[in-house]
């Protein structure tokens, strides 16, 4: 459902009403104020909440929906899932569902009301002794689609959530073997929650490819894939046994001889790029499940793609890719596409990117954990569509501005850079004596 009201008479063409459903909500005019703020929070990105609502009147408004008990992220992100469904629908061939989790931390007088994500070290107290002190904030994870050009469709599935004050992982570690813990009882099981979600919201799961980094080498989540009827690209981590059970993946993949060079672009830290030649190796393989899972879950056949930097510069690390797929992986060419396919992960990083840089949910002063996740997911949609414009701009140039700004924006646009072409033209020929 779109959203109408008089407020928004004059801006009857802008994109934020395409991500709205105001029936989502459980009053509709939750879901009309909703749109207003969608609307004023990405005209004003990277302000303050009263800066983006431009009077008071407005800001109080946007407080009490952020505090409102009836409204969930739920809500706010339920049009924008469905708008990226009807994008989803409209495009062609394979699409990357790219999975990662980031954080946002804040300082807070009373930080019991957000709660925390991590326990850090502090440094030694005064008789030598560590001192750690656990991190406030919130975790995300989300799912980004994105079409093989690397343009983004938007999100398909978002999980927030946060911890209570725990042990260190090491110390937990040292109690219980991990990977003879069920899924079900661990936090890598928003892995698989996002995928499923992913799954039945856009459908057509063999058009699907979900990619994640090295936090994503889950076997479950192989399994889960296998059983959707979907696929998976992901980097691995774990050394996992092969064939009958006698040796590993590493050990098999070391004799299997090299089947080209292949080049790729990557970005460096300070948004640099770069080209890089990888040495590429793969083959399936017979991956069998932990030793402690092998009664619950099958063995599998999988392709395992080994990409190695040849030649890597000093003072950086050498990439070294090694990525699992349940993709049939026959000829050099299919390896290089599935390389480029993981390369695309980035994509996602700028996304989160956006959110801290650009929308600035960390500077975020709202007080708990539920107003902020509100928040955050505003600027989930907000970010997308930063996102989206960057790399329609870079996929489509000659695009018509239509799909992207309204005409009252388009006609601005034209008036500033018509005046700017002809004051260059008369700087040119005032400097040719003319």
């Amino acid at each position: 459902m779109s959203v109408q009201s008089d407020k928004q008479a004059g801006n009857a063409r802008h994109w934020a009403q395409q991500e709205v459903d105001v029936g989502s909500f459980k009053d509709a005019r939750l879901g009309r104020r909703f749109g207003d703020l969608l609307r004023r929070m990405s005209d004003g990105m990277g302000g303050t909440i009263p800066l983006a609502c431009q009077d008071w009147s407005n800001t109080k408004a946007a407080y009490r929906f952020f505090s409102n008990p009836r409204v969930e992220e739920g809500d706010i992100l339920h049009g924008h899932f469905a708008a990226t469904r009807r994008r989803y629908d409209e495009s062609d061939g394979p699409i990357l569902l790219l999975q990662d989790t980031t954080e946002f931390t804040y300082q807070r007088r009373d930080p019991h009301a957000i709660g925390f994500t991590k326990s850090v070290n502090s440094g030694r107290d005064k008789d030598g002794r560590l001192r750690h002190h656990a991190v406030c904030g919130i975790l995300m994870h989300s799912s980004l689609v994105v079409t093989q050009e690397g343009l983004p469709l938007g999100l398909s599935a978002v999980k927030f959530w946060n911890r209570d004050k725990f042990k260190g992982t090491a110390q937990l570690k040292r109690k219980v073997n991990p990977t003879r813990v069920p899924i079900e009882t661990k936090e890598s099981i928003r892995w698989l929650q996002n995928l499923r979600q992913s799954v039945d919201l856009l459908g057509q799961p063999d058009r699907c490819i979900h990619v994640g980094d090295r936090e994503s080498d889950i076997y479950e989540l192989y399994c889960l894939s296998k059983e959707l009827g979907t696929h998976f690209l992901v980097r691995t981590v774990v050394d996992r046994l092969a064939g009958e059970g006698a040796h590993t993946v590493a050990s098999e993949m070391k004799t299997t001889p090299s089947s080209g060079t292949h080049k790729i672009e990557v970005r460096n830290e300070a948004d640099e790029i770069s080209c890089v030649s990888l040495e590429v190796r793969f083959k399936r393989i017979h991956v069998l499940p932990p030793i402690g899972k092998q009664k619950r879950y099958p063995s599998l056949d999988l392709t395992v793609i080994h990409a190695m930097e040849i030649d890597p510069p000093s003072g950086r690390k050498p990439i070294i890719w090694k990525l699992l797929t349940d993709f049939k992986v026959e000829t050099f060419e299919q390896a290089c596409e599935k390389i480029t396919w993981y390369a695309l992960r980035w994509k996602i990083e700028m996304f989160h990117k956006i959110l801290k840089s650009g929308c600035r949910a960390e500077d975020a002063k709202l007080r708990t954990a539920d107003r902020l996740t509100n928040l955050i997911a505003v600027f989930c949609i907000v970010s997308w569509r930063v996102l989206w414009l960057t790399m329609m701009a870079r996929t489509a140039p000659e695009a018509p501005a239509a799909i992207a700004m309204t005409a009252a924006e388009i006609t601005i646009l034209d008036r500033v850079v018509g005046a700017g072409t002809r004051a260059v033209q008369n700087l040119a020929l005032r400097s040719n004596g003319e």
